[in-house]
């Protein structure tokens, strides 16, 4: 019996073992030894942290709501309303366990009033206006006061749902009193956004339910800013969504684990692992992995709309040298009015001709796009392009089919992808430096790197900079 019985622990024992090592997550890893846990502060790349004073025990934050102009890429700038000069504002970072008041001053012609997802806290405070305070008026001051006893990612906005719309979010990152384990090297926070904007035009449509440009941290592909981190690093993602999309986030290269959510940390039995995290409205996901495979891996929202910048809704012939191409319909044929005799016509060219109308397959839905009449207008419609690297429209043959006017769906979005779109100078900072020449025809929209480099190009960008010495530099924490 005894005999039966060890064998069999034996045999558990050795199953128990095999299960164990083919559930543990492969990012424990690392090039580097393992660090202490501490709290590092979190990097929120293009938008930076709301700087905070001592009264007494109490940190106080002071916290504006605006109207902005944000520059979203080289030679567009849209008017949004935002927090303290930015849109989405500033990230507040606080501990476990600290005293926080945030007098919030609200400098927009409305009134407004702040938010603060997925807070515990007192109902005074919650910031639902007309219910749990009275609006802030246009003038108006309201001051929030909070003890903080959560722990993870979090965020602020207002909570009028058009005001939501034009970029008022932010993020508000609690760090624990224990700290997370595994120790993570870099922690990077990157709020998802889309707006509607009519071309000619720098306000978003808050009402509009297709959306033609997407950013990362209020910057639209490629002029956001990629993420450092130094080869062997254990790297943790926060993502904050708060807009109407919801956004599969894909990094290459990497896999990586969903440790947290708006709720807070996940616990570690429970982490999956994947390469795809969808971050739904109104929510938060944390990843984390141990960047041990260098190189400049894209991070990117996968909806393929999400992919592009200022989306055409027509496709089919594009302005070719020497040769001209017609605009479109009538306005009241594209837009489907029934202008004919009898007034209600059936004809199916009274249908639209814009890609977007009711979506019957109407003759009048002709394969032509709203772009310039000739090479000289094109080339001022693109005037914000970087011209340089190429000598004119004749570069664009050289990857595109001479046949390219004849094949159906060419082409699909007005800011094409390939090496006439490319801006490498326009967007030229030390984060960037070592990407591949063109690299920036390639990457629009809700799209960035994170760029894992050996330790010498590591130390080679953060050495410029370092020297870029740029003031309210968001990676200030890393640089020191």
């Amino acid at each position: 019996m005894s005999d039966r019985r060890t064998f069999i622990q034996r045999t558990l024992g050795i199953g128990a073992s095999l299960l164990a090592a083919r559930t543990l997550p492969a990012q424990r890893t690392t090039t580097q030894p393992p660090a202490k846990a501490h709290n590092i502060p979190v990097i929120t790349t293009d938008v930076g942290d709301l700087p905070y004073t001592m009264d007494g025990n109490t940190k106080v934050f002071h916290l504006i709501a605006e109207p902005v102009k944000q520059n979203i890429l080289p030679g567009k700038t849209l008017d949004l309303w935002g927090f303290n000069g930015s849109a989405p504002g500033p990230t507040i970072q606080v501990n476990e366990g600290d005293h926080v008041r945030v007098i919030f001053d609200n400098h927009l012609p409305e009134p407004s009033s702040i938010h603060w997802h997925g807070f515990e806290d007192h109902i005074r405070y919650d910031g639902q206006p007309g219910i749990s305070q009275p609006p802030v008026k246009p003038g108006g001051r309201f001051v929030y006061e909070f003890d903080i006893h959560q722990q993870g990612t979090y965020f602020y906005h207002s909570h009028m749902a058009m005001q939501e719309m034009t970029g008022m979010l932010g993020g508000f990152i609690m760090h624990p009193k224990t700290h997370f384990q595994p120790h993570c090297d870099k922690d990077f926070l990157i709020h998802l956004q889309e707006y509607a904007v009519l071309p000619n035009n720098t306000i978003p449509n808050t009402m509009s339910m297709e959306y033609n440009w997407l950013l990362l941290n209020g910057k639209a592909g490629p002029a956001n800013t990629p993420l450092i981190v130094r080869q062997g690093d254990r790297v943790r993602v926060r993502f904050v969504n708060l807009g109407m999309d919801h956004h599969p986030m894909h990094l290459h290269g990497n896999t990586f684990h969903v440790t947290s959510t708006e709720g807070g940390r996940i616990p570690e039995a429970a982490w999956w692992p994947g390469n795809t995290v969808l971050v739904g409205v109104a929510q938060s996901r944390g990843i984390e992995f141990v960047a041990n495979n260098p190189g400049d891996w894209m991070i990117h929202c996968h909806l393929p709309h999400h992919m592009m910048n200022q989306m055409s809704s027509t496709v089919g012939k594009m302005t070719r040298p020497n040769s001209g191409m017609p605009t479109g319909l009538s306005m009241e044929s594209g837009m489907g009015m029934l202008t004919g005799t009898p007034s209600t016509p059936l004809g199916d060219d009274y249908g639209p001709s814009v890609g977007r109308g009711m979506g019957f397959g109407a003759t009048a839905d002709t394969a032509t796009t709203n772009s310039p009449l000739s090479e000289a207008k094109a080339n001022t419609a693109m005037q914000d392009m970087d011209h340089s690297q190429m000598t004119g429209m004749d570069d664009m043959q050289s990857d595109i089919a001479k046949n390219a006017n004849t094949v159906p769906n060419f082409p699909q979005d007005a800011y094409m992808e390939g090496p006439m779109m490319a801006m490498d100078k326009m967007v030229d900072k030390p984060e960037n430096y070592g990407l591949a020449a063109g690299w920036s025809g390639y990457m629009m929209g809700m799209m960035t790197f994170v760029r894992v480099l050996p330790p010498a190009k590591y130390d080679e960008i953060i050495t410029r900079m370092k020297q870029a010495d740029r003031a309210n530099d968001p990676y200030t924490s890393i640089l020191a």
